[in-house]
């Protein structure tokens, strides 16, 4: 095979808890935790200095695989590391460059100027409130006193670039950006006032503020224009202290932020492989992908680079006029063809990438044990509950109400989208009864039938795992079904209920 990619054996040092340990220059070294997992110190990766703006001498590494062709036009992507990181040590907790001996393109990792940190646009008196609370000072962080575009961090970066296509064959309109924690912020930083020169940006973790991204007026203040976007959220990451929105409404702002840019639809395609779940934005002007994991703390997964280059800088670039396109990518996004979401207290559901509304609203309801226990209740689990008649709805199967709604029968080959069984059925339900009969069999459910708002209600999970052996996930009220092994995450979850709102 052309250009493997070929993982080089390492010592896993379990022992280390340092935040970037210099043991991992040895080139025989990794370390790993839930969020940021390292690799061996690649060794083509190069460490360049040189004055390039301002008087102050920069350090950047360079990484360029052996397949590169002087002949070839080739992309170029600059990866940002993290606060208090290095370029070396964004390089060693990505999987950039392995992607690159592949794809054949060429990475550049910039250290930021001086104190690790990126010279940042922020929210300063609230900066000063909440971080110099916590820490009696505002350590390393700088004071915004000029236009972005005059940060030497910015300056610094454009120089770089330009020292690129002076050296290598470059092609200016596949150049992208990428950055992890305040990386990410740096990349949005850039993206948003000298993203001309890009065609894709990509980060995961540390969302931009929201008040760097609307004015008073809530519109948004961006210089750039469209660009491909993807941000990777960790579900067990928390946005930064001084944010006002808090977590779910940061993630929400930053993509409504792009969506209004790139000229979104309203609603995503959604997928979720196993603890990956997607939001696919589809845009007149250009598109936006949300990835949240489940599971993970702050930081990137190993696997973050190489899912944004297949998914999504692989098929974008911007022409002679600047004006970006699109291509074929590596990989194409596909949303789950079977999904079902629903939420308690919700009267709207997610079917197959569609919002519907319901008979009634969703509800939890609880399994309970009483007896032994002298009257005291133990709650063995709790379940997502809707209406029979949304069942026969949304699979297609007949639904005869009887008795004033006590006992509701449905009739059919359930089905959903291009998911159908083989076989056909008939359901009984009878309020207050934990059994069913089907095709004239009893079968005990989870949990009893209810009637509420003159509708007989039963347990969307039993349905779904008995009838089409759906798989299950729930977090936060969320319930989520889909037809192969998948996790809903905490982000996801806030991201359907909005649109089930």
């Amino acid at each position: 095979m052309e250009n493997r990619i070929m993982l080089r054996p390492g010592i896993c040092d379990v022992d280390n808890r340092h935040y970037l340990p210099e043991e991992l220059t040895d080139g025989k070294t990794t370390v790993n935790e839930n969020g940021n997992n390292s690799q061996v110190y690649p060794e083509r990766l190069k460490e360049y200095k040189e004055v390039l703006v301002d008087g102050i001498e920069d350090t950047w590494y360079e990484y360029v695989p052996e397949s590169y062709n002087p002949e070839k036009k080739t992309p170029l992507v600059l990866s940002m590391h993290g606060g208090l990181m290095n370029g070396w040590g964004q390089a060693v907790y990505t999987s950039w460059t392995l992607v690159a001996d592949r794809e054949g393109f060429i990475v550049v990792f910039p250290n930021a100027a001086k104190t690790r940190m990126w010279m940042m646009e922020c929210d300063w008196d609230r900066v000063i409130e909440t971080i110099g609370q916590i820490s009696g000072d505002v350590p390393l962080l700088h004071k915004p006193e000029k236009n972005v575009e005059e940060y030497h961090d910015v300056k610094k970066t454009l120089k770089i670039i330009e020292k690129m296509k002076q050296k290598y064959n470059i092609d200016a309109g596949r150049i992208y950006m990428q950055g992890m924690s305040m990386g990410n912020a740096m990349t949005s930083q850039f993206a948003r006032y000298e993203g001309k020169i890009l065609a894709g940006a990509a980060g995961s973790g540390c969302p931009t503020n929201s008040k760097l991204l609307f004015d008073e007026n809530d519109e948004v203040i961006n210089k750039s224009g469209p660009l491909d976007i993807w941000q990777s959220r960790l579900e067990l990451d928390k946005v930064p202290p001084h944010y006002r929105e808090g977590d779910h409404g940061t993630i929400r702002r930053n993509v409504e932020y792009w969506n209004r840019v790139n000229e979104c639809d309203s609603l995503p395609e959604i997928s979720i492989r196993d603890e990956y779940n997607f939001a696919f934005y589809h845009g007149n002007k250009g598109n936006n992908v949300l990835m949240d994991v489940k599971n993970r703390d702050h930081g990137q997964t190993f696997d973050d680079a190489e899912l944004v280059w297949d998914y999504l800088f692989s098929g974008c670039y911007k022409d002679e006029n600047g004006v970006l396109c699109h291509k074929k990518p590596e990989k194409e996004m596909h949303a789950d063809e079977v999904n079902i979401a629903v939420s308690a207290g919700q009267r709207k559901a997610w079917i197959n990438n569609k919002v519907i509304e319901m008979p009634q609203s969703a509800f939890l309801w609880n399994k309970v044990k009483y007896h032994g226990l002298n009257g005291d209740v133990a709650v063995r689990g709790s379940f997502i509950y809707v209406s029979v008649r949304f069942i026969s709805e949304v699979f297609g199967m007949e639904c005869h109400i009887k008795e004033n709604g006590r006992v509701v029968e449905l009739e059919g080959t359930p089905k959903i989208g291009k998911l159908k069984t083989q076989k056909n059925y008939c359901i009984q339900f009878a309020e207050g009864n934990v059994a069913s009969v089907v095709n004239n069999h009893i079968e005990a459910m989870y949990v009893e039938a209810v009637k509420k708002e003159d509708d007989l209600c039963v347990s969307l999970e039993w349905f779904v795992r008995r009838f089409l052996n759906l798989h299950i996930s729930n977090c936060d009220g969320v319930f989520y079904a889909t037809d192969h092994s998948a996790q809903i995450s905490w982000h996801m979850a806030d991201l359907i209920k909005m649109y089930l709102d």
